[in-house]
């Protein structure tokens, strides 16, 4: 790994890759600083300080801290992520959505467009929303956070917000066209990991006055570890399903006769079951603790994270979404199909009917076992912090996320690192011949 680090920088063009993206992501933490216009910065830090465990609380992770200090990234890149979901969802149902996505890269193209269209229709409309709320919002000392109200400072909001994600969404495509990686999900981590050095300073600072024994701290480190390196191992697995393709005569030549294999991974939904289970949960909390009732308090206190029917409810959302996903990105019928199409077959399997039943079982009973990994490595803050009561958060989605992008870029460079050596043999074979 670190040899691989190492040779990124002796590469002219993979260091240009490199560089490109360290750019863009340094623009895109100057703009998380930028406020928008008309909003009490510390009347909103003030307010923001208590939104742990709620959806404002939640997004604010994803924006980096933009959303708690109400700048131009205040929304981020989920509304280009809700967007693409919902048009993901929304190609099992509709056949011209179905069509295009079995175009190959020109169909991807369009479905890509009505995704950029749908982020600006989902920032319009989540702008709106934050505008009024942070209206009606109030610091715990009883300042306004917003010290003129109206609308001339909805539709600043508005343009703003809108203009920021479009922004975002802008850099991000720049990013996975001539960077490394894949560009929302960088800009998704690197939201995630600037809050690192301020987890670091705390840790020292509770190990410095003696709030945490270094013996407990070694602990956590050591454990820290292991997760991890579970983590890496779970999102590297994969179930191979044997397929061998018949030989088939085509004029005088032969083709077909090889085997392959069909990689079906544990994991095949990714981080979104998280982020579904994450937000239904987490918004009718949210919404119960801006009412002031005692059935919407008690509510509020059933739903924040520690409580048992947290947990419980939360596992078993995230369950229900693995399987939801991965039976909308995987559809084992049109994998058997294929196969049938082009001579292949699964030693043993009919093909078929029978192929895709037999796909469907694996798949089953490996997705249960990515759900539970899943629920698990999610469930982790809160058995840390409410239960062990370790005073600092590790786990849950933000780690899911920085090491599944961790691994993807990874994965990249040395792909970039081993076409460089390919073409070095390929012009010293050359070479030779010519002498």
């Amino acid at each position: 790994m670190l040899e691989t680090f190492q040779n990124v920088f002796k590469v002219p063009e993979l260091k240009k890759k490199v560089l490109y993206t360290l750019a863009l992501l340094s623009v895109y933490r100057v703009g998380a600083h930028i406020p928008t216009p008309g909003i009490d910065g510390k009347a909103l830090s003030a307010f923001f300080a208590q939104t742990s465990g709620t959806l404002l609380g939640f997004f604010d992770m994803f924006s980096g801290g933009a959303l708690g200090r109400a700048t131009v990234f205040a929304l981020g890149i989920m509304p280009y992520i809700d967007a693409m979901i919902i048009l993901e969802l929304l190609t099992v149902v509709f056949p011209y959505l179905q069509r295009l996505a079995k175009e190959g890269e020109a169909g991807r193209r369009k479905i890509t467009q009505y995704g950029r269209y749908g982020t600006i229709l989902i920032s319009v409309v989540q702008g709106l929303a934050i505008s009024f709320a942070l209206e009606a919002m109030r610091s715990p000392g009883g300042a306004l956070i917003v010290p003129n109200p109206g609308w001339p400072f909805r539709l600043m909001t508005v343009i703003t917000l809108t203009a920021g994600t479009t922004f975002l969404m802008w850099l991000g495509e720049k990013i996975t066209e001539g960077g490394v990686g894949n560009g929302i999900s960088l800009i998704i981590t690197a939201g995630i990991i600037v809050r690192l050095p301020g987890a670091i300073i705390n840790t020292l600072r509770m190990l410095m006055t003696g709030e945490m024994p270094i013996f407990l701290l070694l602990v956590l480190l050591l454990f820290m570890a292991a997760v991890v390196a579970a983590i890496i191992f779970v999102e590297l697995g994969e179930r191979r399903l044997m397929v061998q393709y018949a030989k088939r005569v085509v004029g005088r030549k032969m083709y077909g006769g090889q085997s392959t294999h069909i990689p079906l991974k544990v994991n095949t939904a990714g981080v979104i079951p998280v982020i579904f289970a994450s937000s239904i949960i987490m918004f009718p909390a949210t919404i119960a603790r801006f009412i002031n009732h005692p059935w919407m308090q008690a509510i509020s206190r059933w739903l924040t994270p520690g409580s048992i029917l947290y947990s419980l409810l939360y596992a078993m959302f995230i369950i229900f979404f693995c399987y939801f996903y991965t039976a909308i990105v995987f559809n084992p019928i049109d994998v058997a199909d294929n196969m049938k199409k082009y001579g292949g077959f699964i030693p043993g399997i009919r093909p078929g009917k029978k192929t895709a039943e037999h796909i469907d079982r694996i798949l089953t009973r490996i997705t249960f076992a990515g759900a539970i990994y899943l629920a698990l490595v999610s469930l982790l803050p809160t058995f840390l912090m409410g239960w062990l009561n370790v005073p600092f958060y590790f786990g849950g989605i933000a780690l899911l996320i920085v090491v599944q992008v961790s691994l993807e870029t990874v994965r990249q460079i040395e792909s970039h690192l081993l076409m460089r050596n390919y073409e070095g043999f390929m012009r010293k074979g050359a070479a030779k011949k010519r002498g």
